[in-house]
């Protein structure tokens, strides 16, 4: 997942943070001097963001009016661009706090973050609401034609615009009123259910008194939960912390029917006690702001600005995927009541019998699968390794840079040529401190007309072993990496001028398509070949268990697909509701909008359920989770170029890099995909991977 926030989700509040005296010190108030201005962590602390964001907001917010009161008649350059110029120190703090707000954060910068959302959110607003400043924009968008402007300056002025006019610099002064109003409550909304979200899911981990009680789990996967009970203060116990998903990876290996039982429940029941009522306000007032701007739905204002661009688009595509996954999911069924011997399969069970299907049928074991994929191995010889063939890429660790947290790596990046491109960042344990799933953050977004390379940063949540031992990773959590990777990538090979087109600042039903086909390569022959080594013995990976391990993965594409679409038309429920309408109870309002998708399966609970939802409710992927499977129609045709091609090969990976990935957002993402593909994308490819054909 791109980790990436909706306007207004980051914004201020009335009650405040008590001000630390602002130090001369303060890091963020220069430029950093270090390699491609990797952010000073060694010098930052939490008392440094507060001044920060404030001088931060007030400069830009002077050097936005500075511009909006110039004497001198509207430019490209004197409006625009100087647009693009300012905010530079309000941009340093920010990609650097709300990354640790993620990834490493404590009750001081909780505060910090639940003050500064709204006044974020009443800052954006401030600017594009100003109607002198949106004057001398318009009258740049209205003489477009005669400026001579090169492609992706005439691209940045008709994004402008189109950002003033969606963000209500059209509208009349009492309704920019309410509008400001209902930014602000959007973003403290938005912010407390994600700290709310953060803190179940730590409270919610499950602790057992006995290894026993793991029976299932590999050995190294026992010490693991053995050391995150040391970590978190369970001394001789042993702690399953949750993921940020609903099926726990651990349900398809515990013996213990009890405790799967446990341990889903557990999951399923996060944010219970709070966030459903969050959920319901926060639809409540994005319908009203999507009315205000002249929407039917907040579905319908996301989608305008999307690749998908009508709901209706939306909907025609998850209903024609529902029965023919829903279908694919029935056989599921019926294969697991056949290897258990029961009439029944219970939520809590899918996973595990999946599992035994697996081993009856393909002799695939999860547990034996482990000892080949090693973290480092499966970084160096796996994911840097497909980056070195396919674009000649070469990987240096830099230990003596300093990240922001022990745990994070960091690597240089070059080109095959030898010349820079720019830092990678790994952060891939789990820890209390992190909220949970997979995310990319860039720290340093590219531009020519800033003079700045591009730094980026992966999160993972992988179960940290005890000091000395081995991090065996799940054949899930080896697709994750390749995954996350996917949208770094997009973020470093960025080429673009102003940096509001940098790396992943595409459309979001465009976003996960780069880091989706970065996946292919996790099982590339020659690719799979060079990491998947017994961690102690160095033996490759039967090349026999390589091809039944690819044949069990398609075994389970039925509940995959309806538990996604589960989420996704949970998503698009929340989201197309008018203005005015009440949602009422959350849990009720999401099994109503389950059984009327025709995704009311017991056995297979959304991938995320309301109240611990964050992508929608938190996380800027509102009326926007069915994005994933919109990409993957995408990618699942690249797929099928880079084969048709002979696949891992130089040539191609230079044509995807030069037409796709180095674009960012500098030009349309369907035409970007069609001047690549030499044609509009084709379902076909998507259909017949998901067994949906």
């Amino acid at each position: 997942m791109l980790q990436k926030s909706e306007p207004g989700t980051r914004g201020p509040a009335r009650r405040r943070v008590a001000t630390v005296t602002t130090k001369p010190t303060n890091p963020f108030f220069r430029p950093s001097t270090l390699p491609y201005e990797l952010p000073p962590f060694a010098d930052i602390r939490e008392e440094h963001y507060l001044p920060a964001f404030e001088r931060g907001m007030a400069e830009q917010l002077a050097e936005a009016e500075a511009i909006a009161q110039s004497a001198e008649p509207p430019t490209y350059r004197n409006t625009i661009v100087a647009l693009e110029r300012s905010g530079a120190l309000l941009r340093r703090v920010a990609n650097v706090f709300f990354n640790q707000a993620s990834s490493d954060t404590n009750e001081a910068v909780q505060a910090v973050e639940a003050e500064i959302s709204p006044r974020l959110a009443a800052h954006e607003d401030a600017i594009h609401l100003n109607a002198a400043l949106y004057g001398r924009v318009s009258a740049l968008y209205e003489s477009r034609e005669g400026l001579g402007l090169d492609a992706e300056s005439l691209r940045l002025l008709e994004r402008y615009h189109t950002r003033f006019e969606r963000a209500g610099a059209r509208l009349p002064i009492e309704g920019q009123r309410r509008l400001r109003e209902l930014n602000a409550e959007i973003a403290t909304a938005s912010t407390a259910f994600e700290q709310n979200l953060f803190a179940d899911t730590n409270a919610a981990a499950l602790v057992l008194d006995s290894a026993d009680e793991l029976a299932g789990l590999s050995a190294d996967a026992i010490a693991a939960a053995a050391e995150n009970g040391r970590v978190l203060g369970h001394d001789g116990k042993y702690v399953l912390s949750l993921n940020n998903f609903s099926n726990q990876f651990e349900l398809g290996s515990l013996d213990n029917r009890e405790v799967r039982k446990r341990l889903l429940d557990a999951s399923l029941g996060r944010g219970l006690a709070g966030n459903g009522e969050l959920a319901g306000r926060l639809a409540r007032l994005r319908a009203e702001r999507a009315a205000l701007l002249g929407y039917d739905s907040h579905a319908a204002y996301v989608v305008a600005d999307q690749t998908a661009k009508t709901t209706e688009a939306v909907t025609a595509m998850l209903s024609r995927l529902v029965p023919p996954a829903v279908a694919n999911a029935e056989r599921e069924a019926a294969a697991l009541k056949a290897v258990s011997g029961t009439g029944e399969i219970a939520a809590h069970d899918w996973a595990y019998y999946s599992e035994k299907v697996r081993k009856a049928e393909y002799d695939i074991d999860a547990a034996v699968m482990r000892p080949y994929f090693e973290l480092d191995r499966v970084l160096k010889d796996g994911v840097f390794f497909a980056a070195g063939q396919v674009y000649g890429l070469s990987f240096t660790e830099r230990p003596d840079l300093t990240a922001y947290h022990p745990d994070v790596r960091v690597f240089e990046v070059g080109n095959a040529d030898g010349s820079p491109l720019g830092l990678f960042l790994g952060d891939f344990y789990a820890r209390a401190s992190k909220r949970r799933g997979a995310w990319m953050d860039s720290l340093v977004d590219q531009s020519a007309l800033l003079g700045q390379r591009p730094v980026v940063v992966n999160n993972l949540n992988i179960a940290k072993p005890a000091s000395g031992e081995p991090t065996l990773l799940t054949f899930t959590e080896v697709n994750t990496l390749f995954h996350e990777f996917g949208h770094a990538l997009h973020g470093l090979f960025s080429e673009v001028t102003h940096p509001f087109f940098s790396g992943t600042k595409v459309p979001r039903d465009f976003v996960e398509y780069p880091s989706q086909v970065n996946e292919m390569w996790a099982v590339w022959p020659d690719v799979l070949a060079n990491y998947a080594k017994h961690h102690e013995t160095g033996e490759p990976m039967p090349a026999d268990l390589v091809a039944r391990m690819e044949a069990a993965d398609r075994f389970g594409q039925g509940f995959r697909t309806v538990e996604y679409l589960a989420a996704a038309l949970l998503d698009w429920a929340w989201h197309t509701i008018p203005a005015g309408t009440d949602p009422g109870d959350a849990e009720a309002f999401e099994a109503a909008a389950l059984k009327r998708a025709g995704l009311a399966v017991p056995a297979i609970p959304p991938r995320y359920r309301s109240t611990y939802f964050a992508h929608v409710f938190a996380h800027g992927y509102s009326a926007g989770y069915y994005s994933y499977i919109w990409s993957e129609v995408l990618d699942a045709d690249t797929v099928e170029w880079f084969k048709e091609r002979g696949g891992m090969r130089r040539e191609n990976g230079d044509v995807f890099r030069r037409e796709l990935l180095s674009k960012g957002g500098s030009t349309d993402s369907l035409a970007a995909f069609a001047a690549f593909r030499g044609r509009a994308p084709e379902i076909g490819p998507l259909l017949a991977r998901r067994g949906l054909g």
